[in-house]
């Protein structure tokens, strides 16, 4: 076939039954900001009409297969020929020297570490890796290594196009999908990240390091300033730095009284009802895969509605959507 042949010449694609399936049906793509920023930095590449043909595709379940690794994204997706064609996304993981530096960066403030570990990315976090010299996305067309077995010789093609859109609500199911990408995956993210929050706690004087500020042996003096570590002051040592030590013949009935005001009213953490599908990430295969974290979702959001129609109900408003 003729490489100059137009893409609408290679016939309607082969209907599919039981692909991935884009949960927006209409309009934009992408709920989070940060896949909402991944679908803008693609259409800011001025691809033309091939994303809107994607968008379709990835809309009506032509993708069979999404894997996400350090470095690139692998996908299968059912063209108008009968085998489904193979798709790579290519985009450079970062060295462990820079990721060791982006993790410096995220444990030294409680508020990346925090956000992280509930399974969020803070919108700061694309400024924080900008800083890094390491990019969270692509900044040009030519950093993205694209590859498709289609026959089409314009890139992107709708297939890949539909990979593009998919991939960017598995970011919005697991945002750690993003930073696997990039080279780190969730369980090494997170456990660097309490690996260094936990030695920065415990260099701290007065906030469980052992022998106090002054290091092993060294008694604490009431009223003192406490003497520089070197290490930033993080998390509930920051609180805690400026409160006199607990003397050893306090009264116990009083240990566990707050030294300073508490409000009226404790505060409230407002989280939404994906925050433990966040945490988790995609369920395997094996028990459902992303379709089932995508039933979970809708579901959450009924119960928390308040509105949740009984389980046979909920199953056949379900069918009924996936035909």
């Amino acid at each position: 076939m003729s490489p100059f042949n137009r893409f609408e010449d290679y016939g309607p694609p082969v209907h599919v039954e039981g692909g991935l399936r884009a949960r927006s049906t209409r309009g934009a793509i992408g709920q989070s900001w940060w896949s909402r920023r991944f679908v803008e930095v693609l259409e800011s590449f001025a691809l033309g009409s091939r994303l809107t043909r994607g968008r379709a595709y990835a809309r009506r379940g032509q993708v069979l297969r999404l894997d996400v690794s350090p470095g690139e994204v692998t996908a299968e997706v059912q063209g108008s020929r009968p085998r489904p064609y193979p798709v790579r996304i290519g985009l450079a993981a970062y060295p462990e020297k820079v990721w060791r530096r982006i993790e410096a960066e995220l444990a030294g403030q409680a508020f990346f570490s925090a956000r992280l570990l509930a399974g969020d990315l803070p919108a700061e976090l694309e400024e924080l890796f900008a800083e890094a010299g390491a990019p969270l996305f692509p900044a040009e067309i030519g950093e993205l290594d694209q590859r498709c077995g289609c026959p089409d010789f314009a890139v992107p093609c709708k297939h890949l196009a539909a990979t593009f859109y998919l991939l960017a609500e598995a970011f919005d199911a697991d945002p750690f999908h993003l930073l696997h990408w990039r080279g780190r995956s969730r369980t090494e993210l997170l456990d660097r990240l309490r690996t260094l929050r936990a030695a920065d706690t415990g260099s701290l004087g007065g906030a469980g390091g052992p022998g106090g500020v002054g290091g092993a042996g060294a008694e604490a003096v009431p009223g003192a300033e406490p003497e520089p570590t070197g290490m930033p002051v993080v998390g509930a040592a920051r609180a805690l730095a400026g409160l006199p030590p607990v003397e050893a013949d306090a009264e116990p009935d009083r240990f566990w009284l707050s030294p300073v005001a508490l409000p009226d009213r404790p505060p409230t953490l407002a989280t939404g009802p994906e925050l433990l599908l966040r945490q988790l990430g995609s369920p395997g295969a094996a028990i459902g895969g992303p379709g089932l974290a995508e039933r979970l979702r809708r579901a959450y959001r009924e119960f928390g509605r308040g509105e949740a129609a009984s389980p046979r109900e909920f199953g056949r408003g379900e069918a009924a959507g996936e035909r």
